[in-house]
C-alpha cells in the first residue's frame, strides 16, 4: 500500500541562511533530542540546511524513494526511514544525480548507500549508515511519502528543518528554528576570546564553568 501526501511548505530562506553559519554540535550543548545518531557523512566538510521531504520504505522495496526524488524542489532534503534495515542501500548514483538535478541540498538515509565514487563525484552530500553493495528493489509493495518517520532515533515530520554538517544532523520544527541560528552563532563567537586566553595560558575549566566543581 502506498501513501503519497502533499509536499510540505518549505522553510524560510532566512532560517536556512542563519543556521548555515552555525555548527550542529553547538545545538548539542543545548538539547539532547532531535539528533540522528549513528549516521556518517559521505564526505567532509559537509554542510546543508533544508526542508525535510520524508519517505518510509519496507526494507527491500525502494519504489517510494524513486517517486519522492522526482518530487524534490530546490532547498529540499530527502529523509529516508528504512524500517530498521541498516544493511541495504536505497540510495545510489542515479538517485543522487536526480536529487541534485532537482535542486535538493542533501539527503539523510537511515540505511546504507551505494555507488560511493559516483555520488562523491556529483558533490551531493549524504548522511547514512555507511556503504553496502546490497541494494533495494523496485517492487511496488508499499511505501509512504511525507509522513512522520524515525531516523537515527529522531522523529522527523515533513517540513521539518534539517540542520546538518560534518558531525551529523539535527531535526527541528520550523517554529523552533526561528532565531536559533543567531543564538548558536553568538555562543560560538563567545569562544574566540576564550581561545586567545587559553593560548596565553588561561584555563578552559574557568571559561566553561567546570572549575567551580573542583573538590
Amino acid at each position: 500500500m502506498f501513501s503519497v501526501n502533499a509536499m510540505p511548505p518549505q522553510i524560510d530562506a532566512g532560517i536556512a541562511a542563519e543556521l548555515g553559519e552555525a555548527c550542529v554540535s553547538t545545538l548539542g550543548h543545548l538539547r539532547d533530542h532531535g539528533f540522528a545518531l549513528g549516521l556518517q557523512p559521505n564526505r567532509r566538510p559537509l554542510r546543508f540546511t533544508g526542508t525535510a521531504v520524508t519517505v518510509r520504505i519496507p526494507h527491500l522495496d525502494s519504489t517510494a524513494v524513486h517517486m519522492a526524488v522526482d518530487m524534490l524542489r530546490p532547498g529540499d532534503v530527502l529523509v529516508v526511514d528504512q524500517s530498521g534495515d541498516h544493511a541495504r542501500s536505497c540510495f545510489g548514483g542515479l538517485v543522487s544525480f536526480t536529487a541534485k538535478a532537482r535542486g535538493a541540498v542533501g539527503a539523510v538515509i537511515d540505511g546504507s548507500v551505494n555507488d560511493h565514487d559516483e555520488t562523491l563525484a556529483y558533490g551531493f552530500p549524504v548522511l547514512s549508515r555507511g556503504y553496502s553493495p546490497l541494494t533495494t528493489r523496485i517492487s511496488g509493495i508499499e511505501g509512504a511519502i511525507n509522513v512522520p518517520v524515525t531516523v537515527g532515533g529522531a522523529v522527523v515530520h515533513p517540513g521539518d528543518v534539517v540542520f546538518a554538517d560534518s558531525d551529523g544532523a539535527a531535526f527541528l520544527r520550523p517554529e523552533e528554528a526561528v532565531g536559533l541560528g543567531a543564538l548558536l552563532t553568538s555562543k560560538e563567537e563567545a569562544e574566540i576570546p576564550a581561545r586567545e586566553s587559553i593560548a596565553a595560558g588561561g584555563s578552559i575549566a574557568e571559561f566553561s564553568g567546570a572549575a567551580k566543581h573542583r573538590p
